[in-house]
Formats: C-alpha cells, sequence, structure tokens
C-alpha cells in the first residue's frame, strides 16, 4: 500500500491518498497535524477506511477529487464529456503521483502532481493539488488531453474537497444591484445545493464562496471551510451530501455547448479551485488576504484617496466645473483624479456612443489634456472610466461592424441599460479596443482605470456562425488587460460590473481594486463591504464618501456615519464638493487625513469581526500584524429590543499585553446621536484577555451611528 501524501504549509495540512491505481482522495484537509511518520499516515488511510455497504455499488470512501461514476458515484460527476454519444463514462485508472515542493513558483508551497489515463477512450487526466504557503490555502486543477483522433466534448469538468461530518450547516451569498453580498444559510442536507452563474461573469447574485461548517460558526468560533473559483466567467459552486455520508464542496466552470471540443493532443484546463479553512470565518478569510497580499504584483504603495467625479457630475462635463473639482479635491488631500463616464464622442447620457473611445470634441475642443495636466499639477494622478467590452447599437462602433456584436442568431437581444456586448473573440475588435485604449493611456499619462461592465452576456454567439463565445470574451478580457499593464508598467485597473458583478481571483491577477458596490449608502455598504471581504482584502475594496442622500437608497446619513465606512478600505470621495460648505469640507479634509494616518494598519493588518448576540450591533475591526493597535468600529445598524448596548469585546488582540483603548473622532466630538459612557472621557487601559473576555460598557448610540475606538498596547 502506498503511504499517504501530506503536504503542509500556513497551517494547513491536507493528507491525500494515492495508492491502487486511484486518483488521488482527501483524507484530511484542515488544522495542521504536524510532522507524521509513514505508520501514522498508513494507518489514517486505514482509518478512513468504511465498512462495507448493503449495495455493491456503494462507493468506498474517500471519495477522490475527480469522483467518477465508472467507480460506483452516483452524485455529482466530476467529468462530463462525449464523442457523439460515445467515451460518455470515463474510468481513469493507472495513476502515478508526484509530490515536491514548489519553493519557485510564485505562490510556493508543496504540490502533488497526478497522472491517469483511461485506455479505452483514450483519454489522459492531470491533477494538480498544492497548499500556498505563508496562507495555507489550497487549490487544484485539472488537465484533460484526448489522445484520438476522434473529437472528444467536454461538457463539465468540477473538482471537489471534502469537508468532514462535523460541517453541518451552509452559508452562501446572494444579492442584486446596490445589494450585493447577502448572506444566507441552511442546513448541510442530503443532496445537492448549487450556486450557478450564466451571464458571462459572476454577477452581483453570485455567492463569492461557499461555505459549509459546523453549525452556528460565526466569525471567532466554530471550523469552517470554504470554496471558490478563480474565474470571471460562467460558473458552478455545488454542496453536496450523498446518502453515503460523503460531504464535498465542488466548483467548475459551466460551459455553454460546444464551448470547448478537443481534437487530437488537444488539452482542455480547469480553472484553479481555491479552499480555505479556519476557527471562524476571520481565519478563513485571512488566508485569502494573506494570499493575495504575498503577490508580487500587490499594490504596496499607499492606495491614494481618490476623487471620482461620478454622483458629483454624472454626464455633465465641462472643463470649468471639472478644473473646480479637482481643485476642491486636492484641498481635501485627494491623490487620484477619476474623470467617470460622459468623456468620449456624443455621450450625453446612457443611450449612446459605448465603444466610440475618443475624446468628444464638443465638450472638450482642447482635448483631455488640460484637465490631465491639471490634476497632475494639483498632486494627484489622474484616471479615466472605460466601459471595454460593451456598445451601444446607437454608436459609429456598432454602424461600421454590426459583426462585432455578439448574435446567437436572432439579432443582438434585449438590451440592458441600451447595451449589447462587443464580441472580443473578433481579432479587429479586440485590437480596436486595444489601440484606442493603449493611445489614450500613453498621451494623457492615464495611471487607472475603472473598468465597468455593466450587462450580462446573454445571447453571446459570434458571428457569423453563432456558436458561444462567452469563454473565449473571458479570456480576451484577461489578455486585454495583461496586454495595457505590460505596455504601461504601473497602471492600476478597478474591476467594477455594475458594481460588485465582477470580483473573484480570476479577474484579480489582473487588476488592483474592485468596487464592491454601486451603492454608497453606509448602512449597506457595512454589510456589503463585511462580506465582500471574506476574499478581498481591505485594500483592493473602493470604499467611497456619497452624498448625504444616497443617489440608490434616498437614504440621508451624516457626514461621519458615511467617512466611518468609507474609512476601512481603499478611500474614495464621490460627492459634489462645488456645492459642499466650508464646513463640510473641513470634515471631510479631517476624515481624508485620518484615514492617511491610519491606511498603513488598515491596509495590512488582520480583519476582525465580534459576534455579538445582538444582531442590531456591529463590532468590527482590523489589528496591526504585530498586535501592537488596532481600530474598531462599533455600529447601531436598527433599533435593538434592549437598552443599553451593554459590553463590548475586541477580538484579534493580544492577550498578554496591556492597551488603552480611547474613542477618537476625527469629524464631530463626539458625533450626534452619541452618549458616551463614563470610561470614555479619559479612555481605559487593560489587558487584552480582559478586553476579549469582559470587555468595556458600549456607547449608547442612534441608529445608524457609529464610534471609532482605538486600541494601543502599553
Amino acid at each position: 500500500m502506498h503511504i499517504p501524501i501530506h503536504l503542509r504549509a500556513g497551517g494547513t495540512s491536507l493528507v491525500v491518498a494515492v495508492d491502487g491505481g486511484r486518483l488521488p482522495r482527501i483524507l484530511h484537509w484542515g488544522p495542521d497535524l504536524g510532522e507524521l511518520g509513514s505508520r501514522a499516515l498508513a494507518d489514517l488511510q486505514r482509518a478512513a477506511l468504511p465498512a462495507i455497504g448493503d449495495s455493491p455499488v456503494t462507493y468506498p470512501q474517500p471519495v477522490p477529487v475527480l469522483a467518477q461514476l465508472a467507480e460506483g458515484w452516483l452524485g455529482r460527476p466530476g467529468l462530463v464529456g462525449d464523442s457523439d454519444g460515445r467515451r460518455w463514462a470515463p474510468c481513469f485508472r493507472a495513476a502515478t503521483h508526484e509530490a515536491g515542493d514548489e519553493a519557485g513558483d510564485e505562490a510556493g508551497g508543496p504540490v502533488l502532481r497526478s497522472r491517469a489515463h483511461d485506455p479505452e477512450y483514450g483519454l489522459a487526466i492531470d491533477i494538480e493539488i498544492q497548499v500556498l504557503a505563508g496562507s495555507g490555502l489550497v487549490r487544484q486543477r485539472a488537465r484533460i488531453t484526448n489522445e484520438r483522433a476522434t473529437p472528444y466534448r467536454v461538457t463539465s469538468l468540477e473538482l471537489a474537497l471534502p469537508v468532514p461530518p462535523e460541517a453541518t450547516e451552509l452559508l452562501d451569498l446572494t444579492g442584486r444591484w446596490a445589494l450585493e453580498r447577502v448572506p444566507q444559510r441552511r442546513p448541510f442536507q442530503v443532496g445537492e445545493w448549487v450556486r450557478a452563474s450564466r451571464g458571462g461573469k459572476p454577477g452581483l447574485e453570485h455567492t463569492l464562496l461557499l461555505f459549509a461548517g459546523e453549525r452556528g460558526f460565526g466569525f471567532r468560533d466554530g471550523l469552517v471551510w470554504a470554496t471558490h473559483l478563480a474565474w470571471s466567467g460562467n460558473q458552478v459552486l455545488a454542496a453536496e451530501l450523498t446518502p453515503a455520508g460523503t460531504r464535498h464542496l465542488a466548483a467548475g466552470e459551466l460551459l455553454l455547448p460546444g464551448e470547448v471540443v478537443l481534437g487530437q493532443g488537444e488539452v482542455f484546463q480547469s480553472r484553479w479551485q481555491y479552499g480555505s479553512w479556519g476557527a471562524g470565518l476571520d481565519e478563513l478569510a485571512g488566508r485569502f488576504h494573506r494570499h493575495l497580499r504575498s503577490r508580487p504584483r500587490h499594490p504596496r504603495s499607499p492606495r491614494p484617496v481618490v476623487l471620482n467625479t461620478w454622483e458629483a457630475v454624472y454626464f455633465r462635463h465641462d472643463l470649468d466645473t471639472l478644473l473646480r473639482l479637482a481643485e476642491r479635491g486636492a484641498e481635501l488631500g485627494a491623490e487620484r483624479f477619476v474623470l467617470d463616464d460622459g468623456w468620449f464622442l456624443g455621450r450625453r447620457d446612457d443611450t449612446s456612443s459605448l465603444g466610440d473611445w475618443t475624446v468628444d470634441p464638443a465638450v472638450w475642443p482642447k482635448g483631455l489634456r488640460p484637465l490631465a495636466d491639471r490634476v497632475r499639477e494639483l498632486g494627484m494622478d489622474f484616471g479615466l472610466w472605460f466601459e471595454p467590452e460593451m456598445v451601444n447599437l446607437d454608436s459609429e462602433l456598432a454602424r461600421r461592424h454590426p459583426e462585432w456584436i455578439f448574435d446567437a442568431g436572432h439579432g443582438p437581444g434585449l438590451p440592458s441599460r441600451y447595451q449589447y456586448v462587443l464580441d472580443l473573440g473578433h481579432p479587429g475588435a479586440y485590437s480596436y479596443l486595444f489601440d484606442r485604449m493603449n493611445e489614450l493611456v500613453g498621451s494623457l499619462g492615464i495611471a487607472y482605470i475603472k473598468w465597468d461592465h455593466n450587462r450580462y452576456l446573454l445571447d453571446a454567439g459570434h458571428v457569423p456562425d453563432g456558436r458561444p463565445g462567452v469563454r473565449t470574451q473571458v479570456e480576451q478580457v484577461y489578455r486585454l488587460m495583461a496586454q495595457l499593464k505590460a505596455a504601461h508598467p504601473g497602471l492600476e485597473i478597478e474591476s467594477c460590473a455594475s458594481g460588485g458583478g465582477r470580483i473573484d481571483l480570476g479577474v484579480l491577477e489582473f487588476t488592483d481594486r474592485v468596487w464592491p458596490s454601486d451603492c454608497n449608502d453606509p448602512h449597506e455598504r457595512l454589510e456589503i463591504q463585511r462580506w465582500t471581504g471574506l476574499l478581498v482584502p481591505p485594500e483592493m475594496q473602493g470604499t467611497h464618501i456619497g452624498a448625504e442622500e444616497s443617489h440608490t437608497t434616498h437614504r440621508t446619513h451624516p457626514l461621519d456615519y458615511r467617512a466611518e465606512k468609507a474609512l476601512w478600505g481603499h478611500l474614495g470621495v464621490e460627492t459634489n464638493l462645488l456645492t459642499a460648505d466650508d464646513e463640510t469640507r473641513a470634515a471631510l479634509a479631517r476624515w481624508v487625513a485620518f484615514h492617511k494616518e491610519h491606511r498603513g494598519l488598515l491596509h495590512s493588518g488582520e480583519v476582525v469581526h465580534a459576534d455579538l448576540a445582538d444582531a442590531a450591533y456591529r463590532l468590527e475591526g482590523v489589528v496591526s500584524v504585530d498586535r501592537a493597535k488596532a481600530l474598531y468600529a462599533f455600529s447601531v445598524v436598527e433599533r435593538p429590543a434592549t437598552w443599553p448596548p451593554g459590553r463590548i469585546r475586541f477580538p484579534g488582540l493580544d492577550d498578554t499585553r496591556d492597551y488603552t483603548v480611547e474613542a477618537v473622532y476625527p469629524g464631530s466630538v463626539p458625533a450626534p446621536g452619541t452618549v458616551p459612557p463614563p470610561w470614555q472621557y479619559a479612555g481605559v487601559t487593560l489587558p487584552g484577555r480582559l478586553l476579549r473576555l469582559v470587555g468595556v460598557e458600549a456607547p449608547s448610540l442612534d441608529v445608524d451611528r457609529s464610534v471609532l475606538l482605538r486600541a494601543t498596547a502599553v
């Protein structure tokens, strides 16, 4: 019997059975098991074998990461494919396995590579499983090779990560425009819970991750596991519990008919499936944050405070107004000025001109250079909004090249915001976009692209034959982003898709920031940012101070609450500074200065959340890696049934150190609607263990009000 392979890194153990010529089977995924000798590993494998059931088809546990019908698996298939109705039930065997340490790999960490064949079908499979150094994330992918002359059509390829029996509860996320990342829980029962994205991007309703954990798991307690697919197109995440007791989390691309047909010698490679685990969601999310922060291309310079023009002027562009807006932005400390939608040929509203990426001479008779130059004179860099993948039928581009617009055989389909999709599978369309964007970035010295993507790919047929083009579209978008960055070192890109519709580790290979939501209402943003943060660290989440009245919800909030909720990410200002009074602009400047003072902590520390018994309250913050300092926000989000709120306890501090805890007020002192407890006037110094277990009396606050609390080690 072959001894199982033990992969260890970043506090994670992955024990994989590799015996019997079968595909790899994960025996343990989770907490580090320490050094294990050959005997312990062999006994662990024997201990994982189940009793024989009452059916000859009952699958002998554990299940391989690619489950096969031919081995008796009756759940979600790992590979679905055929050759005109043949070669539809593959059976890979005679597997060979090789383990090593990818110290020279960008990610690094121990890796297992397995290869197996189905000689009757003429198919080969390669599976790669890795535990990433530092973060302890697990990732895996597979490659299918067609070794015969007969074409082989791949319908789906899903890998799975097992979870243990104590994972009895599922958590996923849903949402809609301006209300992304809404959590929902359910029991992990027999059957499948499937979350699919079919719109050519993950989507506003996409779950981001799919979690399975101990009943009632929270941010700080309860073992929990999750999976994520690093892909920005159609995909499926599934949790499955079989009558035989197998529990696993599967992920794969959701392929359209005929998107992958392999000729002889051709290969289809799946996207990376990532897995994270933790004792609570904070630890699970921290693994993704450490992974992203460890990449050489992760943005390391201080994240510049952004002034975005959208909610200030919308489509109403003119040089004098925008120059005055830029000057006001520089006065309050902005470091990046982003000109949003409305600058290109004929663009007066959202009904026309998408695709015509030429500066409109009617609005900009001298081009954008006077604005870009003045922005840089003011000490800011210059950013520009594009929506490269979209086109209006009322545009010069659509009139010249209707064949570049997706059409599945019934015309360009239903509009969404008057938009249709430009097929980047056409070399001419791709070249046109690159040439226009490349020229503008180079000539204007653009430092930052806000890359939007509003319409779903409902009818993404490649003209002239109508075959699906979704997969190619996503690959071409990745290529376009990479090519622009290669041509302009230092260029940064934000992934925006009607807000948070394209956030995943695939697009984050090429982008430096995501826009979690088009909603700047702080009441909603608290939750949107909290749940987006399970994957994305604060420095990669755009968080803007919006107008007093939100343009998406029409709620009104005081500046202090809007600013506090924007503090926790990559800060921006998206309000009309030209109509703001002196007092408001001065308060904004204080908040910007406070953010700059603390962004080293906010953009490098560990994100923490307290599990509070009353859903009316929130306590969350960031703790420095050395545990020397922390910043927290205590918020009231709805009227509580009991009052006052009682004590709040601080997660993430060092039990053995003393901390001085004080309230800080970057804006009003104290904020209106706040009744501080006695300790808050002078602060208090207590051991970290006491702050974690006992805590301090919370301030009394009105709904949608918050207080910042700073903890500093003595």
